[in-house]
C-alpha cells in the first residue's frame, strides 16, 4: 500500500501519466480499495510467456473477484451503497474482461506497478537529486525492462485507438455518402408532380438535417480521437527517446568503454546479447509506432477535417525518423577491434556488427563495409561532418566485405579477416613527437535501406585509436600511446584527445591492470610495489604511499624522457619487467618467489639480518628486461664480516639457455629464498631434469651450468655485481663452442673449466 500512498501524492505531468494507466480495462477505485492486497501478490513470480502459469494467473483473478465482493459487502450508510453497486459492478466487469485469458490481467497489473514505482521513484530523485538509486547491474536491467513493458503497453493501447479512429471513420464516409445519396434524390424530385413533391421533399429534408447534424458532431469527434491519438503518440515517442538513451547512451557507451580498457587488459567487455536483444526490440517498437503515424496519416488525406492534427503528424514524422535514424546509426559498432598496435604488411581483422540489422531486415540486400585507415585530424574533421569524401592516410589491402546474416545468433556482421596496412602516409610531427606516438583509426562505413527504400543509411564507425609501426622495435613506445590513450580517453572526446598528465594512483590502476593481464596472474602490484614505482617516476626516496596520492605523472614523464642516469624511460622499464615475466617468470611471479620490485639498498636492508645463503630475486635498474639475485654470504677479504652479493642481470637471452630455476640449483651457495624458505621447496619442480641416458649415435651431450667464483673485488663491477662474462657463465661458453667447427669443437673444450 506504500506504492500508492506514494503515488497519490505525483503532481503535474506524473500524476496525469498515472492517472491514464486507469480505464475500463482496470478502474482506479479498484487501485484504490484493494491497494494493500494488490501490492502483496507475487505478480513477478508469473512468466506471461508460460501458457502454463496460467492457473497461476486464474488463481489471482479469482483473488481480486472475492476481495471485490467482500469489499463491496462491507460498504454501510448512504454512500456506501452507492460504493457497494460500483465496486460489485467491477467485480463483474473484470470477471468477463479477464477469465478467457488470466494472463492479460496479470500484463495490465504488473504494468500499472511497475510505471507507478518509475513515476515515483523519478518525482524522488528529481526533489532530491543527491539521493539517486544505487547503481547496479540487476536494477537497471529491471527498469530497462519495465519501461519497455509500459512501452509495449502504450503501442498497444495506440494501436486500439487507431483501429477504433478507423472504424468510426469508416461509418462516417457510410453516412457521409448517405447524405449525398440524400440530396441527389432531392434534386431529383424537380421532375415528379407537386403534391408526391411535397409530401417527399419533407422526409428528405428532415433525414438530411438529421444526418448533417450527425456528421457535425462526428467530424469534431474525429477531429478530437485524431488530437488524443496524436498526443498520446507524442507521450510514447518521448519515453522511446528516454529508452533509447538509457541504451544507446549509457548501456552502450559502458560496453564500448569497457572493450577499450580490455585492450589495456581489463576485463572483458563481454557480450553484446542482452544490448542487441534491447535494440531489436526498440526498432520494433519505433517501427510499429512509425507505421501507426503513417496509417493516421493515410487516414487524414482520405477524410480531410480542418485542425491542428496535420502540423501534429508532421512533428510526429520527424521525431519518429530522426528516433530510428539515430538508433540505426549508434548500434553500427566495432565488435572486434583492429590490432591497436598495427604493422604494416602484417595481416590483421576485425569484426563490424549491426545490432538492428537483423530485426529490420537489412540482410534481405546484404550491404557491403569499407574500412580505410585515417589519421587524428581526418577523424576530427569527418566527426564535425566536414567533407573528408575519399581521404585516407594509407592503403589497405581485402579492406571490402559484406555482411552476413547468421541465423543461429540472430546478427548481421562483416568479419575483415585478412586486412593489410600496404602503406601510411604520416602527417607533420608537432615539437618532441615521435612517430609511436602519432595516432591513426580505421573507418569502417557502409549504406543501406530498410522499410522498401524508405529510409537510406549511411552508417560510420571509428575504430579506437591505432599506432603504427614498421618495425618490431617501437611496439614497446606503440603500446606507451595505446596503454595511455585507453586509460585516460574520455566519453564523447574529440579525437584522440587525451589528458597530457594524469593523478598517479590513476595510472598505477593502469599499470597494474596492464602486469596482471600480461603475465596473466591473479596476483598484481602490491602497495609496496607502486611505491617502489613511484620513486623510480619521481626520483623520490619516501616510502610513504601517501607521498604520491595527489601528484601527477605527465605523459613525458612516463615515456618521453629519459629516467635521471639512464638510457631507457619509465615505461620502456617497466615493460621490460612484462616481458621478461610473460616470457620465462610467470609461473615463479605467481608462486610469490619473485619480489622483484626492490632496489639495491632495500634488498641489502632485508638480507643482512638472515642466515648465509639467504637470497631473493629483484628488478635489475640498470638494465630494461633484466632480473638479479641478491644473497647475503661472508666477505672473502675480512673475515668475520658479512655482505650481500648481486649477480649481474640475467635478461631474456639468458632464459632462453638455461631457465631461472636452474640457474639457482646450481648454485650451491644460494640456500633458502627470503625470508626462510628452502629453494628446493621452490624451484625444483621447474629444473630440467639430468640426462641420464648415453646419446646413442656416439657423441657426448654436453651440459649446462651455471657458475659463479668469488675470488676477490676484482670480479665485481662498478655497480657491486657479478660479470657472469668474468665468472663463466657456462651457458654462453657451451653457445659459443657450438658455433665452432665440428673437428675442433671437443679438441679445444674437453679440457676447459666445465663444472
Amino acid at each position: 500500500m506504500a506504492l500508492w500512498i506514494q503515488a497519490q501524492q505525483l503532481q503535474g505531468d506524473a500524476l496525469h501519466q498515472m492517472q491514464s494507466l486507469y480505464g475500463q480495462h482496470f478502474p482506479i477505485e479498484v487501485r484504490h480499495y484493494l491497494a494493500q492486497w494488490l501490492e502483496a501478490q507475487l505478480w513477478d513470480a508469473i512468466d506471461l510467456e508460460n501458457q502454463q502459469d496460467e492457473f497461476k494467473a486464474k488463481r489471482l483473478l479469482d483473488g481480486l473477484i472475492q476481495e471485490l465482493q467482500r469489499k463491496a459487502e462491507h460498504q454501510m450508510g448512504e454512500d456506501g451503497f452507492l460504493l457497494k453497486i460500483k465496486l460489485g459492478h467491477y467485480a463483474t466487469q473484470l470477471k468477463s474482461s479477464y477469465d478467457p485469458c488470466p494472463l492479460e490481467l496479470v500484463r495490465c497489473v504488473k504494468h500499472i506497478l511497475y510505471t507507478e514505482q518509475r513515476l515515483v521513484k523519478e518525482a524522488s530523485n528529481a526533489s532530491s537529486p543527491g539521493s539517486g538509486p544505487v547503481d547496479g547491474t540487476p536494477q537497471r536491467y529491471q527498469q530497462i525492462n519495465q519501461t519497455f513493458e509500459e512501452l509495449r503497453v502504450m503501442t498497444q493501447d495506440t494501436e486500439n485507438d487507431l483501429r477504433k479512429l478507423q472504424h468510426s471513420q469508416e461509418y462516417f464516409i457510410i453516412q457521409y455518402q448517405e447524405s449525398l445519396r440524400i440530396q441527389a434524390q432531392l434534386s431529383s424530385l424537380a421532375s415528379i408532380p407537386p403534391a408526391e413533391r411535397v409530401q417527399r421533399e419533407s422526409g428528405l429534408q428532415s433525414r438530411k438535417s438529421t444526418l448533417e447534424a450527425w456528421l457535425t458532431r462526428e467530424a469534431n469527434t474525429l477531429q478530437k480521437y485524431r488530437q488524443e491519438l496524436a498526443e498520446k503518440h507524442q507521450r510514447t515517442l518521448a519515453l522511446l527517446r528516454k529508452q533509447q538513451t538509457v541504451i544507446v547512451d549509457d548501456e552502450l557507451i559502458q560496453w564500448k568503454r569497457r572493450q577499450q580498457l580490455a585492450g589495456n587488459g581489463g576485463p572483458s567487455e563481454g557480450g553484446l546479447d542482452i544490448l542487441q536483444a534491447w535494440c531489436e526490440k526498440l526498432a520494433d517498437m519505433i517501427w510499429q509506432n512509425r507505421q501507426q503515424i503513417r496509417r493516421v496519416e493515410h487516414l487524414t488525406q482520405q477524410l480531410p477535417i480542418p485542425g491542428p492534427t496535420e502540423e501534429l503528424l508532421t512533428d510526429l514524422n520527424a521525431t519518429v525518423t530522426d528516433i530510428i535514424s539515430a538508433l540505426v546509426t549508434s548500434t553500427f559498432i566495432i565488435e572486434k577491434q583492429p590490432p591497436q598496435v598495427l604493422k604494416t604488411q602484417t595481416k590483421f581483422s576485425a569484426t563490424v556488427r549491426l545490432l538492428v540489422g537483423g530485426k529490420l531486415n537489412v540482410h534481405m540486400n546484404p550491404p557491403q563495409v569499407k574500412a580505410t585507415i585515417i589519421s587524428e585530424q581526418q577523424a576530427k574533421a569527418l566527426l564535425k561532418n566536414e567533407n573528408t569524401r575519399n581521404d585516407s592516410s594509407g592503403e589497405i589491402l581485402n579492406n571490402n566485405c559484406v555482411m552476413e546474416y547468421h541465423q543461429t545468433t540472430g546478427t548481421l556482421s562483416a568479419h575483415f579477416r585478412t586486412m593489410s596496412l600496404k602503406r601510411i602516409k604520416r602527417s607533420d610531427r608537432r615539437g618532441a613527437e615521435s612517430v609511436t606516438e602519432e595516432k591513426f583509426t580505421v573507418l569502417f562505413e557502409s549504406q543501406f535501406s530498410v522499410g522498401g527504400n524508405e529510409l537510406v543509411f549511411h552508417v560510420k564507425t571509428l575504430s579506437l585509436p591505432v599506432v603504427v609501426i614498421v618495425h618490431g622495435s617501437q611496439d614497446n613506445n606503440a603500446t606507451a600511446t595505446v596503454l595511455w590513450d585507453n586509460a585516460f580517453s574520455e566519453t564523447g572526446r574529440v579525437p584522440f584527445v587525451v589528458p597530457d598528465k594524469v593523478l598517479w594512483p590513476q595510472l598505477c590502476e593502469a599499470l597494474n591492470m596492464k602486469y596482471k593481464s600480461e603475465v596473466q596472474s591473479d596476483r598484481g602490484l602490491s602497495e609496496d610495489n607502486l611505491v617502489f614505482l613511484a620513486q623510480k617516476a619521481f626520483s623520490s626516496s619516501s616510502n610513504n604511499t601517501e607521498d604520491y596520492c595527489n601528484m601527477t605523472i605527465t605523459w613525458s614523464q612516463f615515456n618521453r624522457e629519459s629516467l635521471p642516469g639512464r638510457n631507457f624511460t619509465f615505461w620502456q622499464w617497466f615493460d621490460g619487467v612484462i616481458e621478461l615475466m610473460k616470457k620465462h617468470l610467470k609461473s615463479h611471479w605467481n608462486d610469490g618467489a619473485i619480489l622483484g620490485f626492490l632496489n639495491k639498498q632495500q634488498a641489502q636492508d632485508m638480507l643482512m639480518s638472515k642466515p648465509n645463503g639467504t637470497f631473493l630475486l629483484r628488478f635489475s635498474d640498470s638494465e630494461i628486461g633484466g632480473i638479479t639475485i641478491a644473497w647475503v654470504a661472508e666477505n672473502p677479504n675480512k673475515a668475520g664480516e658479512r655482505m650481500v652479493w648481486n649477480l649481474m642481470p640475467f635478461t631474456t637471452k639468458d632464459f632462453s639457455i638455461r631457465s631461472l630455476a636452474d640457474r639457482i640449483s646450481d648454485l650451491n651457495h644460494l640456500l633458502f629464498l627470503y625470508p626462510s624458505q628452502p629453494k628446493e621447496e621452490v624451484f625444483s619442480r621447474y629444473c630440467t631434469p639430468p640426462n641420464s641416458k648415453a646419446v646413442g649415435d656416439g657423441y657426448v651431450k654436453p651440459e649446462i651450468k651455471q657458475v659463479v667464483k668469488v675470488e676477490n673485488d676484482s670480479m665485481l663491477d662498478t655497480e657491486g655485481e657479478f660479470d657472469l662474462d668474468e665468472t663463466m657463465d657456462m651457458a654462453r661458453q657451451v653457445e659459443e663452442f657450438l658455433r665452432q667447427p665440428m673437428e675442433t669443437q671437443w679438441n679445444e673444450r674437453l679440457s676447459g673449466p666445465w663444472q
